[in-house]
């Protein structure tokens, strides 16, 4: 099985425009996410690495570094119809979506990602899932928050507090499934870690369904698998890299490069 990760990466974000060229320790973030990727294609965890782009700046600066990049439409919506674009001119059945603006991602995060899709060849599509750093991150409209069923398959994802946490008229993508769990077992609720693996046929018939009324309420376009009956792996991680959502977070990740730098 081939496996391709896949880094979207477009210039005009709407909190952080122009993110993936920002320096990290004197270096385009762009550049430090593509390296840690291609360290895990050495170890041999997956097969090739390429950039996704509608910039030409980031093009340049990707290609240069000796990176494969494609260029692709400034149209898309979200990331996923950017991956998919790229996705109809390869033949490698498994595709892995690094978002790249996780400068520290790391190997073990995507083996584990890719992990259940080998072991299964009916699951078309996986994510992963840690514990929360600080209890009050369950309340944090940022962190994507997930539970899971006995298999480690998604039963719901959302930007809410749940169940315990949430009025009783708050509506999110199937309550009544997550709650007889909770009350079967007890609800473990993990924090989502934003890396996803895809089949290529489902990623390509992923990107022409219809946008999902709870995808799009909760900008959570994992929603729009769930709602449309496929399943998704979400095997558990120790950790999840520091993300660079806001001007503020580069601080934060470049502490930890540092920290690495010199360790």
């Amino acid at each position: 099985m081939r496996v391709t990760a896949i880094i979207p990466a477009r210039y005009a974000s709407t909190r952080f425009p122009g993110k993936p060229l920002v320096l990290l320790a004197g270096k385009p973030m762009i550049l430090h996410v593509a390296e840690r990727v291609e360290a895990a294609r050495q170890q041999g965890i997956l097969d090739r690495l390429l950039v996704a782009t509608d910039d030409e700046r980031i093009e340049r600066t990707v290609r240069e570094a000796g990176f494969e990049v494609r260029m692709t439409s400034p149209d898309h919506p979200t990331g996923t119809d950017r991956l998919a674009e790229v996705a109809r001119g390869l033949d490698d059945e498994l595709l892995l979506n690094v978002q790249g603006d996780e400068p520290l991602i790391d190997a073990e995060i995507l083996a584990a990602l890719i992990a259940p899709l080998r072991e299964d060849p009916e699951l078309p599509m996986g994510t992963l899932k840690t514990e929360f750093e600080r209890p009050q991150d369950r309340f944090d409209p940022n962190r994507g928050k997930v539970v899971v069923d006995e298999r480690e398959r998604a039963l719901t994802f959302t930007r809410l507090p749940i169940i315990e946490d949430v009025p009783p008229d708050q509506r999110y993508f199937n309550r009544a499934r997550v709650e007889a769990e909770h009350a079967r077992r007890g609800l473990h609720v993990y924090s989502d870690v934003g890396v996803y693996a895809y089949r290529r046929e489902f990623l390509l018939r992923f990107a022409s369904l219809a946008q999902t009324p709870f995808e799009k309420g909760e900008r959570l376009e994992q929603l729009r698998a769930l709602e449309h009956g496929y399943p998704i792996s979400v095997p558990t991680v120790s950790h999840r890299a520091l993300e660079v959502d806001t001007p503020e977070d580069l601080s934060r990740v470049e502490a930890v490069l540092a920290a690495k730098k010199h360790s």
